[in-house]
């Protein structure tokens, strides 16, 4: 499908939190995100306050309601902290839109024009699964520092970069039998191509299993894998974060890195929680995925997964959620030309997030 737009990468990611100060103060210490800009009581905005948090290319949006009348306590009731809004930058937010609800998409927000004395934005969104929205951003006319509406604003304290650099996939969780029609809206509505799959044969552990599609633009910029739970003897990882997130929403937002030791490091220096990986992983781990660059003494001691593909090779880690709810949770990856998704490591994930989950009773 020919677009009469361009998708030019992920724009932000939107938060809706229960506190976006402490929040960002959160982001700020444990991932070495940047405070940028901010929206609130002081700048004029009267319902909520926004904190615009950077790490190179990644940037994260935290918003909090301030009044009880607020829609966004709806969202907080039913789903707690996690991701309203998956942003795309494009080079015509008009068009994009127009296109998109013509293909069948639900309008979130019309398209309008953002102004200060730095430019114009124009924005506009259209809804999809669940209650999160895609945001088109169109900002070639603008040179501040994130959006009309924010002030930039000074850093919340001293802030150390982990090397996260892009967001190189976001996740989609979905009940089960909707994995197929999520996949095929985004086909339907941005000529998105299947660039992976796997199901239960190839994703499963003693007590459950999931089906995952992977969706993309041409380019492969944006990823979106898209889950579902399948049936086991026990409770999926999927089907608990439906069942606490009360429906479909974004399972981990997965950053990418040059130097996943490094980052790492940084991250468990900063008091970052991982899931932990078992010894019994890394004794087969050379066999599994031939030679690779990295000392697999250091990976055990970090935790960091691996897995190949026809491409190369990548390697990632998960931490644990970041909030009470068990929802939302981070994924570090480094890609040394591997296109894929670690479908390899799924089953130590699964049964490190199945621990997690007994602990929780939920299994």
């Amino acid at each position: 499908m020919k677009l009469p737009f361009q998708l030019l990468g992920f724009d932000h990611v939107g938060y809706t939190v229960g506190n976006a100060k402490q929040a960002a103060q959160y982001y700020q210490c444990r991932l070495g995100f940047d405070l940028v800009a901010y929206k609130g009581l002081e700048t004029g905005e009267r319902d909520s306050a926004s904190y615009a948090m950077r790490q190179n290319k990644v940037t994260f949006v935290l918003t909090s309601p301030l009044l009880p009348g607020s829609d966004l306590n709806e969202h907080l009731r039913l789903h707690g902290d996690g991701v309203r809004d998956i942003a795309f930058t494009v080079d015509d937010a008009r068009a994009a839109w127009e296109h998109a609800t013509r293909r069948g998409a639900v309008c979130a927000a019309e398209p309008r024009v953002l102004s200060d004395n730095d430019g114009e934005v124009v924005t506009a969104a259209i809804r999809t699964y669940g209650d999160t929205i895609h945001t088109f951003v169109e900002r070639t006319r603008y040179d501040g520092v994130f959006l009309p509406g924010f002030e930039k604003a000074e850093p919340l304290g001293p802030a150390e970069p982990a090397g996260l650099e892009i967001v190189d996939h976001i996740v989609g969780n979905q009940p089960e039998g909707r994995m197929e029609p999520v996949a095929n809206w985004y086909q339907e509505v941005f000529g998105f191509h299947r660039l992976w799959t796997v199901d239960d044969d190839d994703i499963h552990t003693e007590y459950s299993s999931l089906r995952s599609i992977v969706v993309a633009d041409d380019r492969e910029i944006i990823k979106m894998p898209i889950n579902e739970p399948a049936r086991g003897k026990r409770k999926s990882q999927i089907q608990e974060y439906v069942d606490y997130y009360s429906g479909p929403g974004v399972q981990h937002v997965a950053l990418l890195t040059g130097d996943i030791i490094s980052t790492v490091g940084k991250l468990r220096e900063n008091g970052v929680d991982f899931l932990p990986t078992p010894q019994a992983y890394y004794d087969t781990l050379e066999k599994r995925v031939g030679k690779i660059d990295e000392d697999i003494d250091i990976l055990v001691d970090l935790g960091i997964l691996v897995d190949r593909d026809d491409d190369g090779y990548l390697l990632q880690i998960f931490t644990r959620p970041v909030q009470d709810r068990p929802t939302l949770f981070f994924e570090a990856i480094q890609r040394k030309g591997a296109r894929s998704f670690g479908k390899g490591n799924f089953k130590a994930l699964f049964e490190s997030i199945e621990r997690e989950q007994a602990r929780r009773g939920n299994l």
